[in-house]
């Protein structure tokens, strides 16, 4: 990791975690993205596991940040124009609850700063499926998962950056 002297974290789920984790990669001063499942009932699930719908997982990406650089609002800024947060369970083809849209805060600094992203496009008229939740266990997903587009030479097929602010 570079000389960084201030980190923040972000969870955030929109969809599939391979395309976001991978549009989030291309932001400047994110130091470390994770892809995985979080806001569940179950220990250590798998990705069999979440895609049964019994866990109540979301597929969801953990962000390390440079917060000296770049601000908390600047990454769910992005996070919205990078995933469709007004689609119900689901993003473009990938349906189901484990693609639901979702910001996980730690804090309540995180909590408002979201609330406040979420009413400036409501005032844009776009109707938010986005829920907020408190963070709960992030579970690291399998090796495979991590990075999938990188390591496959290919590009997110459902997400797809659209300007909102």
């Amino acid at each position: 990791m570079k000389n960084v002297t201030k980190t923040d974290e972000a969870i955030v789920a929109g969809g599939c975690f391979w395309g976001v984790q991978y549009l989030l990669d291309q932001l400047s001063d994110v130091l470390l993205t994770e892809a995985g499942y979080t806001g569940g009932i179950t220990d250590s699930p798998t990705y069999e596991d979440v895609c049964s719908h019994n866990t109540h997982h979301v597929e969801a990406v953990r962000v390390v940040f440079d917060a000296e650089k770049l601000s908390y609002e600047t990454i769910l800024k992005y996070f919205f124009e990078i995933h469709d947060p007004t689609q119900i369970d689901g993003q473009g083809p990938d349906i189901g609850s484990q693609y639901r849209s979702c910001i996980f805060y730690f804090d309540d600094h995180q909590k408002m700063c979201a609330v406040n992203v979420i009413q400036q496009l409501k005032e844009l008229n776009c109707a938010i499926a986005t829920t907020l939740k408190p963070v709960s266990t992030f579970w690291k997903a399998e090796e495979d998962h991590q990075h999938y587009y990188e390591k496959n030479k290919k590009v997110p097929y459902c997400h797809r950056y659209t300007k909102r602010f």
